[in-house]
């Protein structure tokens, strides 16, 4: 241990620094949540703010303030409750969040599954509210009890070892982290916009209602089966693939991408893997390049459009998998990279919902996805069409990576300034 450090119950921190339990800082208390839920006595007024558990998913991780609430309770419905003002260090202590803590920008009402160090003398709110999320996975799998739906009581909340250094270092510490979140914050804003001028740019492009200098001219409307052969993907399920094999494209390795091409070559190493000899898949399965390959199967309206196009110009072995329709070209008339955004349209995606058939899990069938139709303008609007989309694509590659450089960054920092292995004073 070099000098200057000690070992506490929180690790090596600098000898200055204290270690405090959160139950000495304030008093620990829990939400309440009026009974019966959804009495009309109670809920749905526009006395208080009501905040729940769930309400906390949707804030951004980097946002420590909790700003807007779901719902409001009535005057009734609070004096059932328990309020909490704003500037609160609140602590979520069941649900998908347990173990994160914010603090509050509005005097609310809290349900139940939100506990809050209250009439709290001590600490540096943003600097402990930084510390305790860096223990979330902590306080899930070693402090919470409960198997079907794990929980913290207030016991347990209040006996948390926290790093305690003296205030004018919590403050530095808070504002170096402040600064960081801020900076996230502002990526976020610009990430999401540059996605809704993509958006917006595909809708007219795609669309022909903007034309790019220099082409004019009527467009063709197509249907996909005349552009296309349709055929199925070969049926193995999650527990067969493996490292070893040949490429295997999943239907949920689909749903849960959001890119809409996949390259045989630069995803190699992340694709799944299937051990099977060749001869047992029809050639009508294996991916070429150029290929798109749809789902047929989603548990959701936004998921029915789901495709990718695939990249293969090596000509790697790549089976096409359950739930996939696989559309190879008739003809020369869609560019493969074009064919990477004309599917994504409304227009395209409300045909794929119209033929979509099915309850709880719905999709489109071989037999209907021939019918769909798209604009197809002549192959150098295409090229040009999908090369300004591509070059959007990656300005949104980059502030995507720039701001998972941040976080990393960020990360860093939490890591050497709460354990004051790095100084800022």
């Amino acid at each position: 241990m070099k000098p200057g450090y000690k070992q506490t119950e929180v690790g090596v921190i600098p000898v200055e620094w204290e270690v405090k339990r959160l139950g000495d800082l304030g008093n620990i208390v829990r939400g309440g949540s009026p009974r019966p839920a959804g009495d009309p006595r109670y809920f749905n007024g526009s006395f208080i703010p009501w905040l729940t558990v769930a309400s906390l998913t949707n804030i951004p991780e980097q946002q420590l303030k909790v700003t807007e609430t779901a719902g409001f309770l009535t005057k009734e419905g609070s004096i059932h409750s328990r309020t909490l003002e704003r500037g609160t260090l609140i602590i979520a202590n069941s649900g998908a969040t347990l173990g994160v803590a914010k603090i509050l920008g509005v005097t609310c009402c809290a349900n139940d599954g939100i506990a809050a160090v209250i009439n709290q003398k001590l600490g540096d709110k943003v600097f402990l509210c930084h510390y305790i999320n860096t223990r979330t996975k902590y306080l899930r799998e070693v402090v919470a009890t409960g198997n079907g739906q794990p929980n913290l009581n207030t016991t347990l909340i209040q006996e948390l070892q926290v790093p305690f250094p003296p205030p004018s270092e919590q403050r530095a510490i808070a504002e170096a982290l402040t600064d960081v979140d801020a900076l996230l914050t502002s990526l976020d804003r610009l990430i999401a916009k540059h996605r809704d001028l993509k958006q917006a740019a595909m809708q007219q492009l795609l669309t022909g209602h903007t034309r790019l200098p220099g082409f004019k001219g009527e467009w063709l409307v197509k249907r996909l089966g005349d552009l296309f052969n349709f055929s199925g993907g070969y049926a193995a399920s999650r527990d067969q693939l493996s490292a070893e094999g040949h490429c295997y494209l999943h239907y949920g390795d689909i749903h849960g991408s959001a890119k809409t091409c996949i390259d045989a070559d630069a995803d190699y190493q992340n694709i799944p893997k299937l051990d099977i000899p060749l001869k047992r898949v029809s050639s009508a399965s294996l991916l070429a390049d150029g290929d798109v390959v749809f789902v047929d199967a989603s548990e959701d309206d936004a998921g029915t459009s789901k495709h990718v196009v695939v990249v293969n110009k090596h000509k790697k072995p790549f089976i096409s998998g359950l739930h996939t329709i696989v559309a190879k070209s008739k003809t020369n008339e869609l560019a493969h990279d074009y064919r990477r955004y004309c599917f994504q349209t409304p227009s395209v995606k409300q045909q794929f919902l119209f033929y979509s058939v099915g309850t709880k899990v719905s999709g489109i069938s071989k037999s209907n996805i021939p019918k769909l139709s798209i604009p197809v303008p002549p192959l150098p609007e295409q090229t040009a069409i999908a090369k300004m989309l591509s070059d959007m694509d990656a300005e949104l590659a980059a502030l995507e990576q720039r701001r998972d450089k941040t976080r990393a960054l960020k990360q860093g920092m939490m890591q050497e300034l709460l354990t004051g292995r790095t100084r800022l004073i």
